[in-house]
């Protein structure tokens, strides 16, 4: 089967043996997997992050978000059949996307939003999974409450902003605040669902009074978390929750600890990494997403096809995320 992989890493994305393509074996399903034929996949920081930091002695295939059509199942799979229009963030164990074939543990698969083109669909599902668990199962809000709280997004305008600013904003009570520091991506923050936008250039709590609020009592911060960091401090409720999914290279909690702030971390990987006892309510969770998806709730976070899956496009692909300057979803389709 085609691939693309990488054997050297740290590699700039620029560099033609950053990412190459290959040929593979076709995998074979264990007892819970599907074999899935790949048809759209979705680039996410996650890829570059793994390209430039973990060494290999094989060749990779990275990449985590597919939609494809199940080809094959294992013999305990009860949840899927073969023909099934699936989509799925992986597992960070094992090979990911990048290529014609992947193997998925059913217990983290949903089934594809029936409204959603493959490549809008490719462009959800580990955010949505991620926006999901940090909103309900680390920050604890609740569906259909939250009326006088709010919670503040930083650095609303990406992947799992994009997501979890329409969660927030459509499924609860809360007041939404997101942040942006260009024109364009606070606009596409505000059609996204978001109360106010603020820019996160410049001091948060500035931004907050601007606005009438003193305080946020919910904060998720999914970027740039060590230079906000001072700011969120300030920013936060007493009692308040924080939420982070980025990879700050240090991060003192001592400073939370006179507001009683609790921190919580947020890794869509946990549950497939560990196979918790509640791992299929990933699974739960993206077929809930592709219901809401299909009844106009909510809508897809794609915002950049970028052609078809080959070496040479998803170079250009890690190169844009690399850059900061994305907004929403970097997709491509098809071999």
């Amino acid at each position: 089967m085609k691939a693309i992989v990488y054997k050297e890493h740290g590699l700039p994305a620029e560099n033609p043996r950053s990412l190459y393509d290959t040929d593979l074996d076709k995998p074979a399903p264990g007892p819970r997997d599907l074999l899935v034929k790949i048809r759209a996949v979705a680039v996410n920081p996650v890829d570059t992050k793994v390209r430039q930091r973990s060494p290999t002695d094989h060749p990779r295939v990275l990449g985590w978000d597919a939609v494809g059509t199940v080809e094959a199942i294992g013999a305990d799979v009860t949840l899927f059949k073969p023909g099934d229009a699936v989509y799925y963030a992986g597992s960070i164990a094992r090979p990911g996307s990048y290529a014609e074939y992947g193997l998925v543990d059913e217990r983290i698969a949903g089934r594809k939003p029936a409204k959603l083109t493959d490549a809008e669909a490719a462009a959800l599902p580990l955010t949505s999974l991620t926006a999901w668990e940090l909103l309900f199962d680390r920050l604890g809000a609740v569906e259909g409450a939250g009326a006088g709280d709010a919670l503040l997004v930083i650095g609303a305008a990406g992947g799992v902003g994009s997501m979890l600013v329409q969660l927030a904003s459509r499924l609860t009570k809360l007041r939404v605040v997101g942040t942006a520091s260009r024109p364009e991506t606070q606009s596409w923050v505000r059609e996204l669902g978001a109360h106010d936008v603020i820019d996160h250039s410049r001091p948060l709590l500035e931004g907050l009074r601007a606005i009438g609020l003193d305080d946020v009592r919910l904060i998720a911060s999914l970027t740039q978390t060590d230079s906000h960091y001072p700011q969120i401090v300030e920013a936060i409720a007493p009692q308040g929750r924080l939420g982070v999914i980025d990879d700050p290279q240090m991060l003192d909690a001592v400073p939370l600890k006179r507001k009683a702030v609790s921190l919580h971390w947020e890794l869509m990987f946990t549950r497939s990494l560990f196979e918790t006892p509640d791992m299929i309510r990933q699974h739960e969770i993206l077929n809930r997403v592709s219901a809401l998806i299909d009844d106009g709730v909510l809508r897809t976070t794609i915002g950049e096809h970028l052609g078809t899956i080959n070496a040479e496009n998803l170079r250009r692909a890690h190169a844009l995320i690399e850059s900061g300057q994305t907004r929403g979803k970097l997709v491509l389709e098809g071999f």
